[in-house]
């Protein structure tokens, strides 16, 4: 996927959430990137989330630390 897109979804996701408190939607985000974006896409994000964070809506790089891990083959 490029990295525009993922970007772009994590982004939506923050906008859903964006409501709620800081605490809740940073959570909910994470949780959300964890169950539905398959272990590709998370890998994925890890790496551009490291590289270009400033791609990112603030709530989605608090949240990135608290998305589960890909796990190596």
């Amino acid at each position: 996927m490029s990295p525009d897109k993922l970007a772009y979804m994590a982004n939506q996701i923050a906008t859903f959430f964006r409501h709620a408190p800081r605490e809740e939607a940073v959570s909910s985000i994470a949780e959300h990137i964890s169950n539905f974006w398959e272990p590709r896409m998370r890998r994925q994000f890890f790496e551009l989330l490291a590289r270009e964070k400033e791609r990112f809506d603030p709530l989605v790089q608090d949240a990135g630390q608290h998305v589960r891990p890909v796990a190596e083959a």
